[in-house]
């Protein structure tokens, strides 16, 4: 018990900059203090002592401003952080290593009972404050999900979730925007967020203007081997066809239109 306490204040003070000690972790933490009184929740929930589990949580809830069902399932290393307005439901699962902040929910949209009504989150998942992760779907390892997001459906290991309703921007998409960005000469996070609309429509410019510079360079291979052939006097290769084509309405499916 006091090793598992030690790794979450440890975590606290790896993740948050603002925690100076063990003892402010352990004294001001309302996130530590919820996840202490939910094992102690959960673990009568499991004994079938089912309203001193509830009874457990909803004291946590008036400690910390902070609601988590005794029935979630909650790994080591977690890290609610401020945490108010926080509430997770019966069967949520919340991976190692996750960050949560303030005013996240993590809720159903089923009212069958029994039912896994509630979000999977894997390991070292990251909600942004105000985010709202809704069904009983998995939220995959390193994925992100942005402030105020409405999430409705999985996200994939890695990938980010913005907006509302949220969209899924693969890590692999991000890591391309970006290198495309800096030989743009200037990058493409350093001044608005996943989450800006405005920052979405940069986005959709940078794939359009990294689609056209690719296109532009098939069209010079193209009329280089079109030109080699004929001076030859060949045949026109059948691979001088253009492979690639710009989709006009990408960059209004980014804005929601």
């Amino acid at each position: 018990m006091f090793n598992r306490l030690r790794s979450d204040i440890q975590c606290i003070l790896d993740r948050d900059p603002a925690a100076r000690s063990k003892w402010e972790v352990v004294t001001c933490y309302p996130g530590l203090h919820a996840l202490l009184l939910h094992r102690l929740a959960h673990w009568f929930w499991g004994q079938g002592l089912r309203w001193l589990g509830r009874f457990t949580s909803q004291f946590s809830r008036w400690l910390t401003g902070i609601e988590i069902h005794p029935g979630a399932k909650i790994a080591d290393k977690v890290f609610i952080d401020h945490g108010m307005g926080v509430v997770i439901g019966e069967t949520a699962e919340i991976g190692e290593g996750c960050t949560i902040y303030q005013g996240v929910t993590l809720g159903g949209t089923s009212l069958t009972k029994g039912a896994k009504r509630h979000p999977t989150l894997g390991r070292n998942v990251v909600i942004g404050a105000g985010a709202k992760v809704l069904g009983g779907f998995t939220v995959g390892d390193d994925a992100s999900v942005g402030s105020n997001a409405v999430v409705t459906k999985p996200v994939p290991a890695g990938a980010t979730a913005v907006g509302i309703p949220a969209r899924v921007i693969q890590a692999d998409d991000s890591k391309r925007r970006e290198q495309v960005a800096n030989k743009m000469g200037f990058s493409a996070y350093g001044i608005t967020e996943n989450d800006d609309p405005l920052s979405q429509a940069m986005k959709g410019l940078i794939d359009s203007a990294s689609s056209q510079e690719h296109q532009i360079a098939l069209l010079w291979q193209a009329i280089e081997k079109l030109s080699v052939a004929r001076k030859e006097g060949d045949c026109v290769p059948d691979d001088a066809a253009l492979k690639e084509h710009f989709e006009a309405d990408k960059l209004t499916q980014l804005v929601g239109k």
